[in-house]
C-alpha cells in the first residue's frame, strides 16, 4: 500500500463538510501547519475540530476560526486566541471545554477502543451535566465516552514511506494518541525517510495506524509568546 502522497493539499482532498477532525499539537507546539493552511484553502466547513486548543488568531486553528470553518470546537483551553472567544461569547461556535486530563484520555481510550470510563474530573460542575455519575471507593465519579474522529491529522519530526512516525520532545503530547484514533490517519513530517532508516525503537506510532504521509514545507514552529532577557 502507497501511502505517501505529495502534499497536504493531496492529504485532505476527500475531507468534506460536516466532518469531525483531531488536530494534533499543544498550543502552537507541533501543530500540522500545511494541513491546516490547505485546509483553510478548500474552504471545507461546519467542521468538529478536537484540539488542546484553537491556536491563536492569526494561526494554528485560529485561521479556520477567522475563516468561520470550525462549527464545534472541542477542547480544554481557550486562553490565547481573542477570535475563539468572541465567537463563543456571541454564540457563533458550540464550544465543549472539556478538562485536560479527561480529552487525553478520552482520546486514549478511543485510541485503545475502550468505549468509555469513569473520571472524578467534572464532578459537581457543568461538564457532569447529562452523564452518568457512579461512587467508587467513596468518591463520585462522571463516565466519558472515547472520542472518534473521522480523520486525525498530526504533524511528527520524522516519518517513513511505511507511515512509521516520530514525534520530537513535547510535540508527542496528544499527537501519538490522536493518530490512532481517526477513521484516517494524515501525518506531515519535516523528514520523509525510507523504510529501515529509522531505529524500530524510536518509534512512537507505527505505521500500521497511518493511512496517508507526506513531507511538509516552511514550518515557522511558533510559539505563543516568546520571552527575551534584555542584558544590563
Amino acid at each position: 500500500m502507497n501511502k505517501v502522497v505529495a502534499n497536504a493539499d493531496e492529504a485532505i482532498k476527500d475531507i468534506i463538510d460536516g466532518q469531525t477532525l483531531m488536530l494534533g499539537g499543544f498550543g502552537l507546539n507541533g501543530i500540522p501547519e500545511n494541513c491546516i493552511a490547505a485546509l483553510v484553502k478548500s474552504g471545507v466547513k461546519n467542521l468538529t475540530c478536537i484540539s488542546n486548543n484553537a491556536g491563536v488568531d492569526d494561526f494554528g486553528l485560529g485561521l479556520l476560526l477567522q475563516t468561520r470553518q470550525i462549527k464545534k470546537m472541542m477542547s480544554s483551553y481557550v486562553g490565547e486566541n481573542a477570535e475563539f472567544e468572541r465567537q463563543l461569547l456571541a454564540g457563533e461556535l458550540e464550544v465543549d471545554l472539556i478538562p485536560q486530563g479527561t480529552l487525553a484520555t478520552r482520546i486514549q481510550m478511543a485510541a485503545m477502543g475502550i468505549p468509555a470510563f469513569f473520571t472524578p474530573a467534572g464532578f459537581g460542575t457543568e461538564v457532569a451535566v447529562g452523564k452518568e455519575i457512579r461512587e467508587f471507593n467513596g468518591k463520585m465519579h462522571l463516565m466519558e465516552m472515547a472520542l472518534h474522529a473521522d480523520f486525525s491529522i498530526v504533524k511528527a519530526w520524522k516519518g517513513d514511506t511505511m507511515g512509521n512516525l516520530v514525534f520530537r520532545k513535547a510535540t508527542r503530547n496528544f499527537s501519538t494518541s490522536m493518530a490512532k484514533a481517526g477513521n484516517i490517519t494524515i501525518a506531515e513530517v519535516e523528514c520523509l525517510m525510507t523504510p529501515g532508516e529509522i531505529d524500530p525503537d524510536e518509534v512512537d506510532v507505527a505505521g500500521i495506524y497511518v493511512h496517508r504521509i507526506f513531507q511538509g514545507v516552511n514550518y515557522e514552529k511558533r510559539i505563543e509568546r516568546r520571552t527575551v532577557h534584555l542584558n544590563k
